[in-house]
């Protein structure tokens, strides 16, 4: 993309999303992720009512009499957005591509994350880490992540959801909340990553994906290509044991997804990407308060 046209776009996201994040999301951001985090700040005698769990047991043994430790919201978040950049992203056959979606809303957050004085990094992958953007507070910081979500060329063009979690784990030593943005087109079984990833970070995944996928039409004879494999091949879509199959696969891949999910505590929407993906963060944030 020449800078002219890029910066062009920079500046129609940032007004679109900042607009987003400033007017609906910064009430509900706040409430359904501060709080997640929580700071040791002292400990004081025990009192009836308080949870035997928050006992420090070495200061009980130090004074012969039970005290127990105290918490409070931690004032600063980390997060973290996990871009899947790879091949199939640049798909989309109604109102957008995968890709604007992804950085629409990514851009959303940013921009609700750096209101809350919170700081902000990035992880873009494919079947490879692409780049990663450590966490950092501003709004200069956040048009450079706009930049590169409208403009990165990755190098891989397959999905490795996996190792994109490995790596977050990896990476951020303390504890985040991570937002994975992908189609979860992936061949691999990334669940047992999520589960471990879930474990240190607050972890929440948002699909995106288009209509198209989800159902082969009866078009006749069609030219199609795997815009992660490259391969192209024909397909008789009037075939109805094709379109079955085709069904079966998505279904498939769908459930497999939402189980992951469910079993490892993720948080997760799947947003269309002919669909108002302002209800569905909305949706998300309410269903965490």
């Amino acid at each position: 993309m020449e800078t002219s046209e890029l910066l062009k776009k920079v500046r129609q996201v940032e007004i679109k999303t900042k607009g987003l994040s400033r007017n609906i999301f910064a009430g509900e951001y706040h409430s359904a992720f501060k709080g997640r985090g929580m700071a040791f700040s002292e400990v004081r005698e025990y009192e009836y009512g308080d949870d035997i769990r928050d006992i420090d047991w070495n200061v009980t043994a130090r004074y012969s009499k039970p005290y127990v430790k105290i918490f409070e919201e931690e004032r600063e978040l980390t997060v973290v957005l996990l871009v899947d950049v790879s091949a199939s992203r640049d798909f989309g056959t109604h109102t957008m591509l995968k890709r604007d979606m992804i950085a629409e809303m990514a851009a959303t957050l940013a921009f609700s994350t750096i209101q809350n004085n919170d700081k902000i990094g990035v992880i873009f992958f494919s079947d490879r880490i692409e780049k990663f953007i450590p966490p950092k507070k501003g709004k200069g910081h956040v048009l450079y992540i706009i930049r590169e979500l409208l403009d990165l060329e990755p190098q891989g063009r397959n999905t490795d959801v996996s190792m994109a979690l490995r790596y977050l784990t990896n990476a951020i030593k303390k504890r985040c909340t991570a937002f994975v943005f992908s189609d979860f087109i992936d061949d691999g079984d990334y669940s047992h990553a999520l589960t471990l990833a879930s474990r240190k970070h607050d972890l929440v995944a948002i699909q995106v994906y288009d209509r198209r996928e989800t159902v082969l039409p009866n078009v006749g004879l069609i030219r199609v290509m795997d815009a992660e494999s490259g391969k192209e091949k024909y397909v008789d879509t009037s075939s109805r044991r094709i379109r079955t199959i085709y069904d079966g696969w998505w279904k498939q891949r769908k459930d497999f997804m939402s189980e992951a999910f469910m079993k490892s505590g993720v948080d997760y929407i799947s947003v269309r990407t002919d669909e108002d993906y302002v209800k569905s963060l909305i949706g998300l944030f309410n269903k965490r308060n």
